[in-house]
């Protein structure tokens, strides 16, 4: 939902913020050795909440906190595995002759679209992702590609199939759940 979309937050999301931003702010902080960072994933996870309400009511303090916590865990995670991913692409730059260094705008580009493939791999079946990669990724042939998963080619295409339609609906902006395996 566009930020403009949001409404007004709820005097729940207000008690909220106000009872537990800061016990948030200094459990990230402790997490993950940052001060900076803990706030903006504190900012993050209630933004998280506005527009994303609970599905049941937080009608505890522990089930506030482990909610809070659980929502921020699961941004701490995020943080990580782009850290992790931009990490790769430096050092993948750094290999790199200085005439042939892309922008820093290319750059953002290619670790935002990494991120991408990423997210979209974790949707599929391990077997589709598998068979996604060593087609796109290693060029293999399917009849390979279906020696390796052990499966017939016949599944492969099948995979590959799964993994396209993803892309598409990626490309469309319309991708939210995961493929059943």
């Amino acid at each position: 939902m566009p930020a403009t979309e949001l409404a007004a937050p709820s005097p729940d999301v207000h008690t909220l913020y106000r009872d537990h931003h800061g016990w948030l702010q200094g459990w990230l902080r402790h997490r993950l050795g940052n001060a900076c960072d803990a706030a903006d994933l504190a900012h993050d996870t209630f933004v998280r909440l506005l527009i994303r309400p609970a599905s049941r009511g937080l009608n505890s303090f522990a089930e506030a906190r482990a909610y809070l916590r659980t929502a921020a865990n699961g941004l701490c995670v995020d943080l990580w595995r782009r850290r992790e991913v931009e990490q790769a692409w430096l050092q993948t730059l750094a290999a790199l002759p200085d005439p042939l260094a892309p922008s820093a705008e290319h750059q953002a580009i290619v670790v935002e679209t990494l991120l991408e493939i990423g997210a979209l791999l974790s949707r599929l079946p391990h077997k589709a992702a598998r068979a996604f990669v060593l087609a796109q990724v290693d060029g293999m042939p399917y009849r390979d590609i279906a020696a390796e998963l052990g499966v017939s080619e016949r599944m492969v295409k099948k995979y590959i199939a799964q993994a396209m339609l993803q892309c598409a609906l990626i490309e469309a902006g319309l991708s939210c759940r995961p493929v059943a395996p």
